[in-house]
């Protein structure tokens, strides 16, 4: 089906692929963009574009996500692929990088294959599956990961579980490294994390919980940079969560280890006190820990230490999350609220527009070598427009995402999506009443 031409004016461009920040106009023709930034004010529109005023908000390349969970397959109920394309939509999410974690494991290039299939019918956003680094994701055997790629993987992960054999990762990496493939890792000793199910410390003492140390994140961490420098391979790790951590990961890039880290926006927004009277919507994986080590995290983000910001969209229903924080599962969504609860860093003056949009679209394009967030000439035209200061409340009733295990239930923002576009096509629009309408 033919994309009309549009052309949006009146907007503040911001391309950090260009170092672009700028009053101008977009104009999209065909799925891609034409022109970007002031030089598009000028540009002839063509007959029959579409002419849209934006009204002064601030347009960007769509956000990419690197680390988004959905049920399908095997979960369908928690959410679909359809579901979090909707839902990223809303969000100004245009790129999904989706895990691994589901039943069946994607370990083969047939699933790989059927979740690119699955996306083309139903998504309307674009999916890029990152698939199993060990079969089944236990651990024991490296999954095939050429065939993998050359089915369309961009990444390899083992989602949810680490690899605790320092053998089976050392030679993951090697092979990936021949392949040119990037690894994806939680760094996360699970021996130490044990029983586990807060951050170890006062606030899980006086909750009478077991905590987990920061020692199980800086043990994996280490240990799979040391790894990353024996074999030369691309090594991401996939979030942490400490100050311990983003000291090791800064001690690393000093002494020349090529490696990228990603933190969640839920640990550059919450921590441990959060939590509250047991709200198991906020227990995740890493941990939320203290306030020092989120001021730590955004301290890391603005210094480059950190590299992406993502989601962790993990849906959970109510069978899983409604129980004693103890026994609740891990996870929470957050495709709809990533950019809202991210613009708390530019209104408290840790990061800059442009900083913010590099953390949460180019930066992570470039990592997954993605033809993704960039305004440049040619590039596919996925856009998003927002308002950064548009304030508003989160009502979870009202999201697009099949579970609503959100954090920031009833959370005050300021920043919101007006208009999200994918190849030209827009997908979600902000109606006056303040709800998104987002195409099926």
């Amino acid at each position: 089906m033919a994309v009309r031409p549009t052309k949006i004016s009146n907007v503040r461009v911001i391309d950090p692929s260009r170092t672009l920040d700028a009053p101008g106009a977009i104009l999209m023709i065909d799925g891609r963009i034409i022109a970007a930034g002031p030089d598009a004010i000028s540009t002839a529109e063509p007959d029959g574009c579409l002419s849209i005023d934006g009204r002064g908000a601030v347009a960007c390349a769509g956000l990419v996500d690197m680390q988004v969970r959905v049920g399908e397959p095997g979960a369908e109920h928690v959410e679909t692929l359809a579901s979090a394309s909707q839902a990223a939509a809303a969000g100004g999410v245009t790129s999904l990088g989706v895990m691994p974690d589901t039943d069946p494991v994607i370990d083969d290039a047939a699933l790989v294959d059927f979740l690119m299939r699955r996306a083309r019918d139903t998504a309307t956003v674009h999916i890029h599956p990152i698939a199993a680094l060990t079969k089944g994701l236990a651990g024991q055997e490296m999954a095939e990961i050429g065939l993998l790629q050359e089915a369309g993987a961009v990444a390899f992960s083992n989602g949810r579980h680490p690899v605790a054999s320092a053998a089976i990762m050392r030679h993951a990496l090697t092979y990936a490294r021949d392949f040119g493939a990037l690894v994806i890792h939680h760094p996360e000793d699970p021996d130490l994390r044990g029983a586990g199910v807060m951050h170890e410390g006062e606030t899980a003492t006086r909750y009478g919980l077991p905590g987990i140390p920061v020692e199980a994140e800086l043990i994996m961490l280490d240990r799979d940079i040391r790894l990353a420098q024996l074999t030369g391979g691309r090594y991401h790790a996939a979030q942490i969560s400490c100050a311990k951590s983003v000291e090791t990961v800064r001690r690393a890039k000093a002494s020349g280890v090529k490696m990228t880290v990603g933190v969640s926006v839920n640990h550059l927004s919450l921590n441990e006190i959060d939590i509250g009277m047991w709200r198991s919507f906020l227990k995740l994986s890493p941990p939320l820990r203290t306030e020092d080590d989120r001021q730590a995290l955004i301290e890391g983000v603005a210094d480059g230490t950190i590299d992406v910001i993502v989601s962790d969209h993990d849906p959970q229903d109510v069978e899983r999350k409604r129980h004693p924080f103890a026994e609740a599962h891990d996870g929470a969504i957050g495709l709809e609220t990533l950019l809202s609860a991210a613009l708390r860093l530019v209104h408290n003056d840790h990061l800059t527009l442009m900083q913010l949009v590099d953390k949460l679209s180019t930066t992570p394009a470039r990592i997954l070598g993605l033809n993704a967030g960039t305004l440049k000439p040619g590039a596919p035209a996925d856009v998003v427009l927002f308002d950064p200061n548009e304030p508003w409340v989160l009502d979870r009733h009202t999201l697009y995402s099949r579970s609503k295990n959100t954090p920031f239930e009833d959370a005050r923002f300021s920043g919101r999506v007006q208009l999200t576009f994918v190849g030209g096509r827009k997908i979600a629009e902000r109606r006056d009443d303040g709800s998104i309408d987002v195409a099926a």
